[in-house]
């Protein structure tokens, strides 16, 4: 998943960015108020871990904002306020979850995968395409009867490619939704982790998955391998992370 963590202390923004990481997930880090309404504008995340007391804008307008242009995305308060009347406005202006300060990272995580299935819808918990099937939760992923394992960047490439089964995603989305870098146009590290997918999918299977969009990237569907032409500047939008 992609994650926000807005904090201006940078050393805990650091510490829960890097215990985030670890879990795989690809997070952004924002210092301010109105840099977190910037990327939270710019980005389809699933979930902001939000301090209350910012820079610039604080947490609760920040909340206010995001609640206008984005109703389903994911919020959890992280504050050093414990009074309840705070805790209260929180949640009465949409926040999913509150946790203060000094938290337990455990604690933290354990709320972090809580808000993400309680936001995930049922039929987002297993991606199917065709006779591939990748259960989010369970994090295993099946070809017909056959299971494959994965490596967890291979897992998260897959899921991304999944979560925009039959569109095309470019080199440079996939580098910012899986490995949250910016786009280097000398690395082949996607085309590096497609090949590996490549192998591991179509092993015992006729049927080819993972297409080449030329001029693009790349794009997964059950359909016979074709070439295709890249859509129109009209037609093509930026998937969902």
């Amino acid at each position: 998943m992609r994650l926000l963590v807005v904090e201006d202390d940078r050393p805990v923004a650091t510490f829960i960015a890097k215990a985030l990481r670890a879990e795989n997930h690809a997070v952004d880090v924002a210092g301010d108020g109105e840099e977190a309404l910037l990327l939270a504008e710019q980005y389809d995340y699933d979930l902001v871990i939000l301090d209350v007391n910012l820079p610039k804008l604080d947490g609760f307008s920040v909340l206010r904002r995001i609640r206008t242009q984005k109703p389903d995305l994911a919020v959890l308060f992280l504050t050093g306020h414990a009074q309840v009347s705070d805790r209260v406005k929180g949640l009465d202006l949409g926040a999913d979850d509150y946790l203060t300060k000094p938290f337990s990272l455990s604690e933290l995580l354990a709320r972090v995968r809580a808000i993400t299935r309680r936001h995930a819808r049922p039929a987002e918990s297993v991606l199917q395409v065709g006779d591939l099937s990748l259960d989010r939760v369970q994090r295993t992923v099946r070809r017909a009867e056959r299971p494959i394992d994965l490596t967890p960047k291979e897992f998260a490439l897959l899921e991304y490619l999944m979560r925009n089964a039959g569109r095309p995603v470019s080199r440079s989305m996939i580098i910012e939704h899986v490995w949250n870098l910016g786009f280097d146009t000398t690395t082949n590290v996607v085309d590096v982790y497609i090949n590996y997918l490549r192998k591991k999918i179509g092993e015992g299977s006729p049927t080819k998955m993972i297409h080449t969009v030329r001029g693009i990237g790349y794009r997964i569907d059950a359909e016979e391998d074709r070439e295709r032409q890249p859509p129109g500047p009209t037609d093509f939008t930026q998937s969902s992370s």
